[in-house]
């Protein structure tokens, strides 16, 4: 999206406050030994509120590590919500003697981002050699990051996206599946094709006499006014003559997203080369099992018993959604054992994403990390 000339004033401004506030924030680091965590961000929202991405972990360290805007010793930045000019903050943290932790996602590569993906990299190439430690959300992310980023020369660690599984839980209240299977299709909406396939396979699977009903959530944002994706998003609902078999809910709190999900019965997730989406964790724990494009991070969430995976093209320099057809044939299969695929779900997700566990590695982390700061 380009900026306009109003854009660039605004981020003048926003520059000429920051200098000055970024200096005070770090003129004195704490120095007894105790993690002080900024995460980036003077505030963090809460899980009443509309938020999505890196924002979501965010709130479940804040929980346990309350977030210090000013005199932390560890600055923690999440690669998918980075604040405003997170170099110069992280340079004046490593300066000050902050230890610097980046939470590394995805990169902008040439198939999603198009013309200008190398210089949308450069932040996150700086951070990363910056970093006093880097947490990658899958293997995906760290092969991805050493292909268009830097290795960096500090510890890493692989640490995949997690979820409080004990408030995302299956729901008996779900309809039963002779009531025709639900399926969810969630996220931030950056590309179309996303829709489109999820649309098609909806097609499919109504035009060989199943029951399906296809709900939409989330932000359609792959135009700058929204209104202009909802209008390109109706007409393709009509255009496939599926009115009557979607509904559209727009974007979601964390504090409703186990609702969301407790209301279908699979999630479809037709993102290609997705890192690796908390979503996916979120339906797992709720007993949703997944079907998916075999790219990204997403096979390392979902394995082979919690869902079905549909074949992908592994190509940086184009992105190749995942065949609709394919799509519906996979959740045609799922329905064939879904008890079986919906408790394999939710014990994967207890087994390998509670967010307990991944709290206590950021717990051992901080602790070495703050004594190294003092």
């Amino acid at each position: 999206m380009k900026q306009t000339l109003l854009d660039r004033l605004n981020l003048v401004r926003i520059k000429l406050t920051t200098h000055a506030g970024e200096r005070r924030r770090w003129s004195q680091i704490q120095r007894d030994g105790q993690p002080h965590i900024f995460y980036g961000h003077d505030t963090i929202p809460g899980v009443d509120e509309i938020a999505g991405g890196g924002l979501i972990k965010l709130q479940d360290l804040a929980e346990r590590f309350p977030n210090t805007p000013c005199g932390a010793n560890i600055l923690y930045l999440v690669s998918s919500a980075l604040p405003y000019f997170p170099v110069r903050m992280a340079t004046w943290a490593k300066e000050a003697g902050a230890k610097i932790v980046i939470n590394q996602n995805g990169v902008h590569y040439p198939g999603w981002y198009g013309k200008g993906w190398h210089e949308a990299n450069a932040p996150m190439r700086e951070l990363l050699q910056l970093a006093d430690h880097v947490v990658y959300q899958s293997e995906f992310c760290k092969l991805s990051a050493e292909e268009f980023l830097c290795t960096p020369t500090c510890g890493w660690q692989i640490w995949h996206n997690p979820v409080p599984t004990d408030r995302f839980l299956p729901s008996d209240d779900r309809p039963p599946l002779s009531d025709g299977l639900r399926v969810l299709c969630a996220g931030s909406f950056w590309s179309r094709y996303r829709l489109d396939c999820a649309l098609q396979a909806t097609r499919s699977i109504l035009r060989g006499r199943g029951k399906i009903h296809l709900t939409i959530a989330g932000r359609l944002c792959w135009h700058r006014d929204e209104s202009v994706a909802r209008g390109e998003l109706d007409a393709m609902i009509n255009d496939l003559e599926l009115e009557g078999h979607i509904t559209i809910i727009g974007p979601y709190t964390q504090q409703a997203a186990a609702s969301v999900l407790s209301n279908s019965h699979l999630l479809l997730h037709t993102k290609v080369n997705d890192p690796s989406p908390r979503l996916v964790v979120e339906a797992m724990s709720c007993g949703l099992p997944v079907v998916y494009s075999d790219t990204g991070g997403v096979p390392e969430l979902v394995g082979r018993d919690a869902g079905l995976a549909v074949p992908g093209i592994i190509d940086f320099a184009v992105d190749t959604p995942p065949d609709p057809i394919l799509l519906a044939h996979a959740m045609r299969n799922i329905m064939e054992d879904y008890e079986g695929y919906s408790t394999r779900a939710r014990a994967r997700a207890m087994e390998l994403f509670d967010v307990r566990e991944w709290l206590q590695r950021h717990a051992v982390l901080f602790s070495e990390l703050a004594n190294e700061a003092r």
